[in-house]
Order: C-alpha cells, then structure tokens, then sequence
C-alpha cells in the first residue's frame, strides 16, 4: 500500500531547504515561499540540540546561519529558537521540526536526519505533531535511518547511500533478490542523477527501481531542461532549490 506521503498525483516538487533563493534555507520564510510557488513537499535536515528537540539546520555550526562557530548540539533549543539570521533573511529563526509540522499542517516533509543524536530527536517532534502520515525519513547513514525509522515506524522511508550501493550492484548482477533486499521497506528512492560516471536514472535502471519501490526523486535539479528530460524519462520528483522554476516545468509536463 501506498504512504500517504504520496498521496496525490505527481510529479512532486520537493523544495530543497525551501525556496532559500528568496529566504534563509531551512526557515519557516523559505517553506513559505516554496510552498507558495508551487512546491508540493519540503526537503529539510533535522539536528538535534543539547536537550534533545530536533532543530533544522544543515551544518554542525551555524556560521551559514548567524556567522558564528556555534554547534547546534552544543545549546539548548530555547536558545537556538531565539538567534536571528545574518543571511538571506535578516531577522529569520531557527526552526524546530515540530514548530515547522505545526505551521504548515498540510505540508508534507522530506527530513534528512543528520547526525546520530537527531533520530530520538525527529521521532519525538514527528509524535507530537502528530505528523507521520506526511513525512519520509532519509538519510545518507543506514544506521540514521533504521535507528529513525524504528523509532517511528508509521513515517515513510527512503534508502540510505549504502542501500542505494547495494541496489545498484544488485541490478550490474541481475539479481531481482538483492535488489528487493536492498530496497526492502522504502517508500522512496532517492538518487543524483550521475555518479561515478554512471548515469543512475537510465531507463533500465529507473524501471528496475520502480519494481520495487513506488516513486524515484532525483536530486538536486536547478536547471529547466533537466526537470524536463527527468520528467519524460519517468522520474517522479524532482529535489530542487529552484521551486519556482520546477513548478512551471511541471505545469507545462502536465499540458503535454
């Protein structure tokens, strides 16, 4: 059955940190105007605070953020929540994920989890907004996401890098056992286009995927003609930081 993350038809624009061409990334100004140019999903990066909470910040430091050498898991979240960006949003917040699911009550979110400590962390604010229905939990780390994903079995999932390792070897070998081995249990496959000189979203390659999973996103496109080529191939989301742009190349694909 499919996740209700993925309700709806597609493709699927998933605003890479929001729209952070016009707002701090990962600040409740960036999903807003994501989501109000027409992205359907919010991709985000979840750490966790001194005390626990989830914080949404990309980066162990917050240099990007307010230029200092400050660590996210080295203060509490009542501080975090009240320093301001020096960046592209003057005066912007630093986010909690449970304030972010409360503020946008029909935004579906991607999470990236990314450090050990922020997989209790995730699961506590996806609880307590009562938000599993519209989240996946992803990571670049197998152990992040099995740790998330035990703690919060009724999210979506996607596939850890080295699922994704696997899953390739699996198809260079032909073996449809490794490759459902690999993908066991994922609602999403989440892949760059190229890597290591292979094109990963080949057309075999993508019908080999969407055997076993129900979607394939593609990560990160800025550029038109490549959400357009992507689209035609059959990719169904495109992570990007230009949701403006997506949205029109959607449009259009969908006019086709």
């Amino acid at each position: 059955m499919q996740h209700p993350y993925l309700a709806g038809a597609g493709p699927r624009i998933l605003a890479h940190r929001g729209l952070a061409l016009q707002a701090t990334e990962n600040t409740l100004e960036a999903f807003r105007a994501a989501l109000d140019v027409g992205a359907t999903h919010i991709e985000t990066d979840a750490r966790a605070s001194a005390d626990g909470r989830a914080v949404l910040w990309h980066d162990e430091a917050l240099e990007g953020f307010d230029g200092s050498d400050r660590r996210v898991a080295d203060s509490p979240a009542s501080a975090l929540v009240g320093l301001t960006s020096q960046g592209q949003t003057p005066g912007a917040r630093l986010l909690l994920l449970e304030d972010a699911l409360e503020e946008f009550p029909a935004a579906r979110f991607n999470v990236d989890v990314k450090s050990a400590d922020a997989a209790e962390a995730v699961a506590d604010a996806v609880r307590r907004a009562d938000a599993a229905s519209r989240v996946l939990i992803t990571s670049f780390s197998a152990l992040r996401l099995r740790r998330t994903a035990a703690l919060l079995p009724e999210a979506a999932r996607g596939v850890a890098s080295q699922g994704i390792a696997a899953a390739l070897i699996a198809m260079s070998v032909r073996s449809g056992r490794l490759l459902r081995r690999a993908l066991l249990g994922a609602s999403v496959v989440q892949i760059p286009q190229r890597a290591a000189g292979l094109d990963l979203l080949s057309p075999a390659r993508l019908r080999a995927f969407h055997r076993h999973v129900p979607e394939v996103h593609v990560w990160t496109i800025n550029d038109p003609a490549r959400m357009r080529e992507l689209l035609e191939r059959g990719v169904d989301g495109l992570v990007t930081d230009r949701a403006d742009l997506a949205a029109e190349v959607v449009r259009r694909h969908a006019n086709l």
